[in-house]
């Protein structure tokens, strides 16, 4: 039984539990993939309407939450966008969770891990949760999760791509552009 595991079973927490207070604890970022094998993350340059978002890094999350998204989301079902996150708002973190409208209406979940990153390298953006180091960087822990695990599964939104590529250029700090 690994670390994660006893905590969640002495605890009785749920596992979104458990990765909001290894986020809250400062020296972790969390990041959530499909692939259950990862050593180590390497740097990489992701297509993303954000000047923080688009740079070449390990990109991480200093929360619980949005991880999980990314590790239930199935890619490999085919093209499509995706616009996410998780902002600061007096205290609390405000989600946003949506897909091609098209991509939802086909369910489009997977089991993923959530993998645990020491934080030292990583640089978080002033207006979000979202984390990103330079170099590449080794997990010291994972959580295997489900799309059951997500507190919010049934709360992500359908958008329809031009719509939202259009609302995005037109106010480029109006995030989340799904209204």
């Amino acid at each position: 039984m690994g670390v994660a595991e006893y905590w969640l079973h002495r605890v009785d927490a749920s596992k979104w539990q458990f990765l909001c207070h290894a986020a809250d604890r400062g020296d972790l970022v969390l990041h959530g993939s499909g692939n259950p094998g990862i050593t180590e993350f390497v740097p990489r340059r992701p297509p993303d309407l954000t000047e923080f978002g688009s740079r070449h890094a390990v990109f991480a999350a200093a929360d619980g939450i949005w991880p999980m998204f990314y590790a239930i989301l199935d890619r490999d079902i085919g093209e499509f966008s995706m616009c996410t996150g998780c902002v600061p708002d007096d205290g609390q973190a405000r989600y946003h969770f949506s897909l091609t409208a098209a991509t939802l209406a086909r369910r489009p979940w997977r089991d993923g891990m959530v993998y645990l990153l020491p934080a030292a390298t990583f640089e978080r953006e002033d207006s979000s949760a979202q984390a990103a180091s330079p170099v590449p960087v080794r997990p010291v822990a994972k959580l295997a999760v489900r799309p059951t695990d997500f507190p919010f599964l049934h709360q992500v939104h359908g958008h329809h791509d031009d719509e939202l590529r259009a609302r995005a250029a037109a106010d480029p700090g109006g995030f989340p552009w799904h209204r």
